[in-house]
C-alpha cells in the first residue's frame, strides 16, 4: 500500500483530517493500527478542550416497545451538527443501546458499539472528528407490564430523531380506540404543557420552599403588608401546584376541562397515568 493509499484509508476509519493522518503514519512508521491509536490520543486532548464549552443543541431519541421504553437526550454545540449524519448516526445507536441497559449511564458508557468499541470511546471520536462538545444528557426508561407505553415526538429532525420528546405509561383493564385516542392526545398535552408531576402531592417539598421564597419576595418589592402577604402567597402556591401537576392541568385540547375530568371519560375501565418523562433540547 502506498502512503497515499495509508493516508486515505486512515482518513477514511478515523474521520480526521490529511495533514493529522499523514504525521500520525509517519510516527506510526506506517503502522495503520498504530496511527488510529496515535489519532485517539490526539483526538482525546481535543475534545478536552472543547468539554468546557456549551453544548445547548441536540437531539431527543425514543427507542422501545408498548412495554418498556426509553428517552435520552445528546447535546452538541450548534444545530447545524445537531443535523450531522455522524452524528445522527451515533444517536441513534446510543437510543437502541439506552434501552438495553435501562438508562444506566454507566453501562451505557461501558457498552459495545457495532464497531466494537465502548460508546465512551466513540463519543471521545466523534468530538475530535466534528469538532464540538458532545455530551449525553437526560436519559430515562419507563418499564410495566401491566400498562401500555404511548411516545411523541415534536420538530422531528429524522426518524424517531426530534427536539422534543415525551414518554407516558397508562394503566387500564380494556383496550379501547379511545385508549389509543387519549395516549396520543395526553402525549401531546404534556409536550405543550410541561408538567412536574402527575399529582400535586407528587411535588418536593423543597420546590415549593423555594417558590414560597420566591412570591413573598416579589409581594415584599411590591409592599405589600405581612398579613396580605400570608394569604396571597397561599393561593399562588396552590395556583403553582395545579399548574404543575398533570392531572390538575388545564386540558389543552380543551381548556374548560382538567386533565382529571377526561380521564374519567374515557372509555376504560380504571385509567390511570403512571409515569412520564419530557425532555426537550435547550431546556
Amino acid at each position: 500500500m502506498s502512503d497515499l493509499e495509508s493516508v486515505k484509508k486512515l482518513r477514511s476509519t478515523t474521520g480526521a483530517g490529511f495533514k493529522d493522518c499523514n504525521s500520525a503514519l509517519k510516527e506510526a512508521s506506517g503502522d495503520l493500527e498504530k496511527a488510529i491509536e496515535i489519532l485517539r490520543i490526539k483526538g482525546i486532548s481535543k475534545a478536552s478542550k472543547k468539554m468546557s464549552r456549551e453544548a445547548k443543541e441536540g437531539v431527543v431519541i425514543i427507542f422501545g416497545d408498548e412495554k418498556k421504553t426509553s428517552i435520552i437526550e445528546i447535546n452538541c454545540e450548534t444545530d447545524f451538527v445537531a443535523k450531522n449524519d455522524d452524528f445522527l448516526n451515533f444517536t441513534k445507536e446510543i437510543g437502541e443501546l439506552n434501552n438495553s441497559v435501562s438508562s444506566d449511564l454507566d453501562k451505557l458508557n461501558k457498552s459495545k458499539m457495532r464497531n466494537g468499541s465502548t460508546v465512551s470511546q466513540n463519543l471521545i471520536d466523534l468530538i475530535a472528528k466534528i469538532g464540538e462538545k458532545i455530551t449525553i444528557g437526560r436519559l430515562k426508561t419507563i418499564e410495566n407490564s401491566k400498562s401500555k407505553i404511548f411516545t411523541y415526538n415534536h420538530s422531528i429532525v429524522k426518524d424517531n430523531l426530534s427536539k422534543l420528546g415525551v414518554v407516558v405509561s397508562l394503566e387500564f383493564e380494556n383496550r379501547s380506540k379511545d385508549i389509543e385516542q387519549f395516549g396520543k392526545q395526553i402525549s401531546m398535552h404534556i409536550a405543550a404543557s410541561n408538567p412536574m408531576v402527575i399529582d400535586t402531592k407528587d411535588i418536593k417539598d423543597d420546590v415549593i420552599q423555594k417558590e414560597k421564597e420566591i412570591i413573598k419576595e416579589e409581594l415584599k418589592n411590591l409592599g405589600k403588608p405581612q398579613e396580605i402577604i400570608e394569604k396571597i402567597s397561599l393561593g399562588k402556591i396552590n395556583k403553582f401546584k395545579e399548574d404543575n401537576s398533570l392531572l390538575t392541568q388545564d386540558w389543552v385540547m380543551d381548556p374548560e376541562l382538567k386533565v382529571k375530568d377526561v380521564l374519567t371519560k374515557v372509555n376504560s375501565k380504571n385509567l390511570m397515568i403512571k409515569d412520564f418523562i419530557r425532555i426537550k433540547i435547550g431546556e
